[in-house]
């Protein structure tokens, strides 16, 4: 068969060259060599009258196109990468401005001073720097220590000791380690030494550290470095979005005083500061709110929600009301429902599954006509089909009781409308955002005078506790909650109860009964006709039931600290001591974290200690919610302590950490090597001129959209033949290149040399992250250059997979740093 001409003359503007030699703007991507001249040399077929395809050695045969890649090949690793580090973020695609961002980073500091000195004052080292250090004498044997230069280690005990070179006897700390005791002065030991909090169940690091060989721990704490600089860049890209967004300030009307008049309670300050708080948000800026408002139950968080909403809604927009459970959805229509129902002019509706899919229907015309003013739900009103006609206001109840897919859509909202988030107990992420100043946060710690603290009682499980604790409530006109953590032993309490107490009318309720059943059951408990109700944790957030002052909650060891402190505030929301009943099966059963959990909650009996409470529970169990879907194992590499201090050293020299990319035009890759593809693959493709202008297009716009186009010519062509692999590495070699600001690449016998814009500060924190040491320890930045010797010189094909790998290392590191 005589090879065939791909395309008429005319509709090739430039000759398809592999060679990049030539000027960057020219070079496309492969050859397609006149028949006749197969060796030509490259140069000569800018003067080509025709571009043909040739045969080569190899015939093509194309592998099954799949919807899978094909795995292990560099494109496929590196494809991989791409949609995991980028998949979930649209902002990538867009660089920052570099006066903004410089803005941003100042304004950043100045906030974070403002919430450690407001909610870690008492922790601040020398020059205001956070400071999470330990002091040696709060220390008792057997804990668990890190130092900063060695590693984790068990603290033994502090006693005086003289020293080779003196006389003198000087107080020292011994420490252990794996391979043996270690002392320090205890002036150094202050400066040096952090508690070691683990994030997960176990109180124990997996190894101690070496005193011989602290590189292992040098890794661990760059694992740690690394993970924190891509959160902190995560963040402000998040962050800096929403700065950018503008909406005119909301009016201050006088229709909001006539709406605050009703209020029947006298504030607390702090809930009067909140108030203040959220108005300035709504009516002096123009950036969105991102408000976090942490209050313990029954503190008035509503009301503030209530004041917000009434705001937004007078100038004609919509709010939003998510509630983690339908019982609390319920809740909160009721309430708003009846407040709101002095102004026909404002309509409140609400959708759950409660509702017929008529009502569905219904509600979602009307929210989409902007009918609808208030709307009520759960994560149904996150769905794609609910489309809003002029969203101003999203109040979220007790975000930490979403999914990760819920928290995710969560946060695409606050770059654009205003949001009201509502906890009593934050979760680590929302209190770590309040702490370093991304968030504005308003503490409302002060009890309403008529509360009365919730008596708690924690013992191990017997049926005589159960039967009195339920017969003091019921004799004094009360009702009971009796919580359980998994719906399995529902019946069995129910028939245990049933038998105790005969004459008493006793109900079940959890997730998982006919909506309408559920409906009934809530409703007649908060009327007062059932009088316990034996309940799944589906009762955990918001519910208001003023003569329900007792709760009993079973196998407490199940539960975690925050679901715990909502469950007990449950009750104790009226005029009458509440008591709040923890029963464990046996506490040899029990881990030690569970044991932790239990006297940290008793030692938080006052009221208002929620916040306190978050804290606690970030010691024990870490930061696990900072990271979104990734757990908390950077953090367990370090432990919470360091990790915290190395996080407010990176914001502050977060200026450090930028890239300045160059256009992909202006990237230069000298390497001459010119594959031919197989004219049976040039056939088989249906369009090839369409194909190799895309591939050059996406390769210009990004990463990302480069990814997205190799994946699709495999799904529709097959693997593509070796010759064509070399190709598509060329485009992503220059897309990376030009993304870690490298200009031009180019070897000279054993040396590659790339000509850069990088700093020494990037390049040292971008190769300290490289998976390779073989790559790592090759490469070295003199100047504006990145050498690399290599041990001898390689053929073209060789080198080509050798940069590719080694810029596809450095270009993994890019999500850590701001790019402008």
């Amino acid at each position: 068969m005589a090879s065939s001409s791909l395309l008429p003359r005319p509709h090739i503007p430039t000759p398809l060259i592999a060679k990049l030699t030539s000027s960057p703007r020219t070079w496309s991507l492969f050859i397609l060599a006149h028949p006749s001249h197969p060796k030509r040399h490259s140069r000569n077929l800018l003067l080509l009258p025709a571009t043909r395809a040739v045969y080569t050695p190899n015939l093509y045969t194309p592998s099954p196109p799949s919807g899978a890649e094909p795995h292990g090949d560099p494109i496929s690793v590196l494809n991989e990468r791409v949609r995991r580090d980028y998949g979930k973020k649209e902002a990538f695609r867009t660089v920052m401005d570099s006066e903004e961002a410089g803005r941003y980073m100042r304004m950043v500091k100045e906030q974070q001073q403002r919430g450690l000195r407001k909610l870690k004052g008492d922790r601040e080292g020398k020059g205001g720097v956070f400071s999470c250090k330990v002091d040696p004498y709060a220390l008792r044997s057997g804990d668990y220590v890190v130092h900063k230069k060695v590693g984790v280690g068990r603290f033994v005990g502090i006693r005086f000791d003289v020293s080779k070179n003196s006389s003198q006897s000087t107080e020292c700390v011994f420490i252990e380690y794996a391979d043996g005791m270690a002392k320090l002065p205890v002036n150094q030991a202050s400066r040096m030494l952090y508690r070691y909090s683990l994030p997960n169940e176990s109180k124990k690091p997996r190894t101690l550290s070496k005193l011989s060989d602290t590189s292992a721990w040098e890794r661990r704490k760059l694992k740690g470095k690394v993970a924190i600089q891509k959160m902190v860049v995560d963040l402000m890209e998040l962050y800096l979005h929403r700065l950018k967004q503008r909406r005119p300030p909301y009016p201050q009307t006088p229709a909001l005083a006539e709406f605050v008049a009703q209020f029947p309670y006298e504030p607390t300050p702090d809930q009067k500061k909140a108030f203040i708080d959220v108005e300035r948000d709504l009516t002096e800026r123009e950036t969105p709110m991102d408000r976090l408002i942490c209050g313990d139950v029954g503190f008035g968080k509503t009301e503030v929600a209530l004041r917000a909403i009434f705001c937004v809604v007078s100038a004609k927009k919509q709010a939003m009301v998510l509630a983690p459970t339908i019982v609390l959805a319920k809740q909160h229509f009721d309430v708003i429902s009846e407040r709101f129902s002095v102004y026909p002019d404002i309509k409140v509706g609400q959708l759950s599954r409660f509702q017929t899919k008529a009502e569905k229907e219904k509600h979602l015309d009307m929210i989409k006509n902007g009918s609808l003013d208030i709307i009520v739900g759960t994560h149904s009103l996150l769905g794609d089909r609910v489309a809003y006609n002029n969203l101003g206001l999203l109040v979220v109840d007790e975000e930490q009781r979403f999914g990760v897919k819920q928290k995710e859509k969560i946060a695409s909202f606050k770059t654009s409308v205003d949001v009201l988030t509502l906890s009593a107990t934050p979760i680590p992420r929302t209190l770590y955002l309040a702490l370093t100043g991304f968030r504005d946060a308003s503490l409302m710690s002060t009890p309403p005078p008529e509360r009365v603290p919730i008596k708690t009682h924690l013992s191990s499980f017997s049926e005589d506790k159960v039967i009195s604790a339920i017969k003091y409530e019921l004799d004094r006109g009360g009702q009971v909650f009796y919580v359980l953590p998994r719906i399995k032993g529902l019946d069995e309490v129910m028939a245990f109860l049933v038998e105790s107490f005969p004459d008493v009318e006793i109900a079940i309720a959890h997730g998982k009964l006919y909506s309408r059943q559920l409906e009934d059951t809530m409703e007649k408990f908060a009327l007062g006709e059932i009088k316990i109700l034996i309940c799944t944790n589906i009762v955990e957030s918001g519910l208001d039931i003023q003569n329900a002052n007792t709760i009993i909650i079973q196998d407490v060891q199940q539960f975690g600290l925050a679901q715990l402190y909502q469950l007990r505030g449950r009750v104790g929301r009226a005029d009458k001591e509440a008591h709040a009943y923890l029963f464990y099966p046996d506490k040899g059963l029990l881990s030690d974290q569970a044991l932790e959990r239990l006297a940290a909650i008793e030692e938080c009996r006052e009221l208002g200690q929620g916040f306190q409470l978050a804290e606690k529970d970030m010691g024990i169990r870490g930061f696990g919610a900072i990271f979104g879907e990734q757990q908390s194992g950077d953090v367990g590499n370090v432990g919470i302590d360091l990790f915290f201090e190395m996080l407010f050293e990176s914001l502050s020299k977060v200026e450090d950490h930028c890239v300045v990319s160059v256009p992909y035009h202006s990237v230069q890759v000298d390497i001459n090597i010119n594959p031919h593809l197989p004219s049976d693959y040039i056939n088989y493709l249906e369009n090839p001129m369409k194909i190799v202008n895309e591939a050059e297009r996406v390769a210009e716009k990004d990463i990302w959209s480069l990814m997205q186009f190799t994946e699709n010519l495999r799904r529709q062509y097959g693997k593509e033949p070796r010759s064509m692999e070399i190709l598509l590495k060329k485009l992503y070699l220059r897309r990376m290149a030009a993304d870690l600001g490298i200009t031009r690449i180019y070897s000279s016998g054993k040396m590659i040399f790339m000509k850069t814009n990088m700093g020494k500060k990037v390049f040292k924190m971008m190769t300290e992250s490289m998976a390779s040491d073989l790559h790592r320890n090759s490469l070295v930045l003199e100047g504006n250059q990145i050498k690399a010797e290599l041990l001898l010189e390689l053929p073209k094909e060789q080198l080509l997979n050798w940069i590719f790998q080694c810029l596809a290392e450095l270009h993994a590191s890019l999500p850590s740093f701001i790019k402008y």
